[in-house]
This record gives structure tokens, C-alpha cells and sequence, in this order.
């Protein structure tokens, strides 16, 4: 029961019919449902009890039904101050007030709910939109668009269609990937799009895990110092911020860190893992305890939305990143701020710390990177960078090269004592999130194609492209044209080579080799497929 009042949004329940005056169901209160409840009230999550505590406000027979499968009434009709509907929304206890995590109702919509209550919850007259039509003829499918799957594999002069393969999918569009981040010991890579996280485990190159018990769009992952956690952050922009906190030895959810009235755009752990700071769209950074899941101060230094932050290695103070155009250094003892990283006119959508805490990288839509020094707020340089906007910079924990993922399609490394550039990565579209593991061997990518790309650090070689989607579809191949990829997938797959379909399947057999593109996805080479 504590679970439930903790989650429930605005409740409601129909019957009655309307009233002259008195606000009804279809006119009144829906539109507050769908405002402020539905994001995580809807049947389609009625399965992630974490998130929508078993009740779903989208459509009248779910609202009818309640919670917890009919289990918990939410409405008393006639009676408002016997009804979960009205004491949650006017609780003074922060823990119970709902919208959870968010700006409370108006006193109008307030007001317009409780009339509603007593009046016996009228449903009053359903719009012409939502009413069912008769469909005639078969009902239309829904369409997906052809995503191509590119390799470097061609089929023996033999089967007389020469060119590279490719594996054409009806699966798209694609949601982007906006985060990335291995696990310490870089056995695990997580995957984060919209309303969805993916785990993979790399020696195998196949997913162990997918979290879907998160709101709205992911836009930062990161595992805790040691591995034993999951940070996932996002929201949905404008209306309330998601933050969790997952035990990565079985995904369950430990804490929903709740406060932020904006999407959560940025997380980073404290070298001791004891603490968490975010950053947010509500112009807010928030530092927590992890142990108790509270919050231990929360800056509001910043005029616009947050992007970024990173803390220091000794975790005295983190950097923060804006669109206001500046950085802040931040005390994490006193939450005040310390100096203020300047001299662009620019957003700055990216920052990070040298595992030395001798140097603060910040940078944005300015093409090039600001390197600070944290004690005087000083900019040292302005080199390196994506030549457009770079959306991440991504350090290993010994400080061996600089990953920047940028708006112009490139992955680039640096070297983090002369930012000269080291290597550039062609992803083929924009790259939004970067990692690099623990020994600098090898860097992750997500962009706006929808795919993770995993490369060799030191050769720019792409390792594996990997892909998941819903109903538990997912593909991992390497460039070689090994791939391994669940069976429903596979099903809706044509190979093509120059634009041809292959018309023996038989052809593509030595292609079916998971353990090759486990091998390509540890960072070993592989050999190129041999034909028969």
C-alpha cells in the first residue's frame, strides 16, 4: 500500500452522467489526466509496476478498474475527503503529494477535481474523436521504414552478385541513443533510447538485461565505482525528471531519487561511489547520498538548462556545464559555487575532469574544447574538439586519451596533455553519447541512427554495431559480416548484395557465427568469413 500512495498520480473513476454546471469526466478532468498523470499512468506500463503502480488513467475502463488489479478503490463518488483521488493531491507530505516528483496542480485544477468528486463523477458527453468507427475492409498496417544494415563481407565470384552485404530491416525509424557507459570491469555495456535500457554483455555480444521500468527518454547512464550500480537518468522535458538507481546483480530498482521538476539530462558518481550528482533542465544540479537516497544540496547557480557534470577525483567539488553559456565550479561540501568557467558565447552542452584534477574540458556548439584549471577558473587552451558541436567528452579513469562524440558524425580521441587529435571515427551520423573502458582499449557510441557503435581505441577499427528494440528484437554484427541476432528478427531480414537479394540462404551460413562477433565485441580481430 505505501508502494502505491507513493506512485499514484491524479485518480479518477466515471459514472453518473452530467450535471449542467458541474465539471464532468470527458470535458474537465481528462485533459488534467493527460497533463499531468498519463506520462506515467498509461496501459502501456501498467506491466512496469514501478513506474505506474498497476493503474492506468488512458483510457475509462482502466480508471474504472483502479489499482493493483481492481484491489484498491481510488475514488470515493460523493466524497472527496475520502478519496485517494483528492487527499493525494492536497497532502502536505511531500512523499505522498502527487504528481509525484513535480510541480503540484493548480488550485483550479484542484478545485475543479473535487467538484467533480462530489458531484458523483459525471462522464458527461465523449468527444467525436474518441468515439469507435466501423472499419471497412482489412485494418491498414502500420508501416515501418527499411533500415540498412552495411558490411564489409562480399559473397564468392561464384554466386554472381558481387559488392558488400547488407541486411535490409523493416524496423524503422529509429529512436536515438543518447547514452552510453561500460561497466568497470568492461564485461557489461549499457545502452540507453527512449523509454528503454539495454545491457549487453560483451563476451557474448547478446543482451542480459532490458530495463523498461524508467520515464520517458534516457540521457545518461552511469555504473557506480565497483559496478554494483546503475544510474539512469531522463524524464520527460517539461514535466518531471526521472532518476534510478538499479542493483546490477539482479536490475532491481533500488531508489527513484524524485526532485527534479525537469528532464535529468546528467549523472556522475563520486570516485567512492557514496555520492551522486545530477544535472538538470530545471536549471538545478542536485548532489545525493547514495546509501539514503536524499538529497544533500542542490545548486541553483545556473539561469538555463543544465547539461553537464562530472565530478573531481577527490570529490571536493564537481563541474557543471549550461546553457547559459557558462561552467560552474561547485564546493560539494557547502553546494555554493567556487568560480565560473567562461569566455565563449556559446552553449556548453559537455564537460569532464582529468583523472588528475588538473584540468576541466568543457565545451558545445563552440567547435573547439576549453581546457580550465580548476583552481583559478583560468582557460589554459582552446583546441581539440568535434569542429561542430560535441555533445560528450568521455575520459578513461587513468587519463590515457580524451573521447569527444560530435554533432558532424565523428568519434574523436585526443591526447589529453596537447589536445592534439589522435584518431577520428566516421559514425555515419550524430554522435550524442561516448564511453571509453577502464583501459582505454575500447570506445562506445550512440547517435542519432539509433545504433551503438563499439570501436578499437587505438586503431579507430569498428568492433560491432549493435541494435535493440522493442519485443525483445535485438542485433549485434561485426563489420566483418558476422552477426547473431534474436530469431524474430532474423525472420524480417533480406540480405542484399549490390541490391540484390540473395536468393540462397544457404549462401550466408558461414555469416551465423555469434562467437565471432562476441570475439569482434571484446576488442579481439577476427578473420573474415570463409566461404564454402
Amino acid at each position: 500500500m505505501t508502494r502505491l500512495l507513493l506512485s499514484l498520480c491524479v485518480l479518477g473513476a466515471l459514472g453518473g452522467a452530467s450535471f449542467g454546471a458541474d465539471p464532468t469526466y470527458w470535458q474537465d478532468v481528462r485533459p488534467v489526466l493527460r497533463k499531468h498523470c498519463v506520462v506515467c499512468h498509461s496501459e502501456r506500463r501498467l506491466a512496469d509496476v514501478d513506474v505506474s503502480a498497476g493503474l492506468a488513467l488512458d483510457k475509462p475502463e482502466h480508471i474504472n478498474k483502479g489499482s493493483a488489479g481492481g484491489k484498491v478503490p481510488v475514488l470515493v463518488s460523493g466524497k472527496p475527503d475520502e478519496s485517494l483521488l483528492v487527499t493525494l493531491l492536497t497532502s502536505k507530505d511531500k512523499k505522498r503529494a502527487m504528481p509525484l516528483d513535480a510541480d503540484p496542480l493548480s488550485a483550479d485544477d484542484i478545485a475543479t477535481i473535487r467538484k467533480w468528486v462530489a458531484a458523483g463523477a459525471p462522464l458527461g458527453v465523449k468527444p467525436k474523436d474518441d468515439e469507435g468507427t466501423a472499419v471497412v475492409g482489412p485494418a491498414r498496417p502500420v508501416r515501418k521504414l527499411d533500415v540498412i544494415f552495411s558490411t564489409k563481407a562480399a559473397l564468392p565470384r561464384t554466386a554472381n552478385l558481387p559488392g558488400p552485404l547488407e541486411l535490409t530491416l523493416p524496423v524503422g525509424p529509429l529512436p536515438p541513443v543518447a547514452a552510453v557507459a561500460f561497466s568497470p570491469d568492461g564485461k557489461l555495456l549499457a545502452t540507453g533510447t527512449y523509454g528503454r535500457v539495454t545491457v549487453w554483455d560483451l563476451a557474448t555480444a547478446k543482451p542480459v538485461k532490458v530495463l523498461t521500468n524508467v520515464l520517458g527518454a534516457v540521457n545518461d547512464l552511469k555504473f557506480a565505482p565497483g559496478g554494483k550500480l546503475l544510474a539512469v537518468a531522463g524524464g520527460q522535458p517539461s514535466a518531471r525528471g526521472d532518476l534510478r538507481l538499479f542493483d546490477t546483480t539482479d536490475w532491481k530498482l533500488l531508489h527513484t531519487l524524485g526532485g527534479h521538476l525537469d528532464t535529468v539530462s546528467c549523472v556522475s558518481f563520486s570516485a567512492d561511489g557514496a555520492k551522486l550528482v545530477s544535472a538538470s533542465f530545471d536549471k538545478t544540479v542536485r548532489l545525493w547520498d547514495v546509501a539514503t537516497a536524499k538529497t544533500l544540496h542542490t545548486f541553483t547557480g545556473h539561469s538555463d538548462f543544465v547539461y553537464a557534470v562530472a565530478f573531481a577525483p577527490d570529490g571536493s567539488w564537481y563541474a557543471t556545464a549550461s546553457k547559459d553559456r557558462t561552467g560552474r565550479i561547485v564546493d560539494t561540501a557547502t553546494g555554493k559555487g567556487k568560480f565560473t568557467l567562461s569566455g565563449t558565447d556559446q552553449e556548453v552542452l559537455a564537460v569532464a575532469v582529468l583523472p588528475s584534477g588538473a584540468q576541466v574540458l568543457a565545451a558545445g556548439l563552440d567547435p573547439l574544447i576549453s581546457w580550465y584549471d580548476p583552481k583559478t577558473a583560468e582557460r589554459a587552451r582552446r583546441a581539440g574538439g568535434a569542429g561542430t558541436a560535441t555533445h560528450e567528452i568521455a575520459i578513461d579513469p587513468k587519463g590515457t586519451v580524451v573521447v569527444v562524440g560530435g554533432a558532424d558524425g565523428t568519434v574523436r580521441t585526443l591526447d589529453p596533455k596537447t589536445a592534439a587529435q589522435l584518431k577520428a571515427m566516421q559514425a555515419g551520423s550524430v554522435v550524442f553519447a561516448v564511453t571509453v573502458d577502464a583501459g582505454a582499449k575500447r570506445i562506445a557510441s550512440g547517435g542519432a541512427d539509433g545504433t551503438v557503435k563499439v570501436w578499437d581505441a587505438a586503431d579507430a577499427r569498428l568492433l560491432v554495431t549493435l541494435w535493440s528494440g522493442a519485443d525483445d528484437q535485438w542485433l549485434a554484427f561485426a563489420p566483418e559480416g558476422y552477426y547473431s541476432a534474436s530469431d524474430a528478427l532474423l525472420k524480417k531480414g533480406v540480405w542484399k548484395a549490390t541490391g540484390k537479394p540473395v536468393p540462397d540462404a544457404k549462401l550466408l551460413a558461414p555469416l551465423a557465427d555469434a562467437a565471432q562477433v562476441g570475439k569482434a565485441a571484446q576488442g579481439q580481430k577476427v578473420a573474415e568469413p570463409v566461404w564454402k
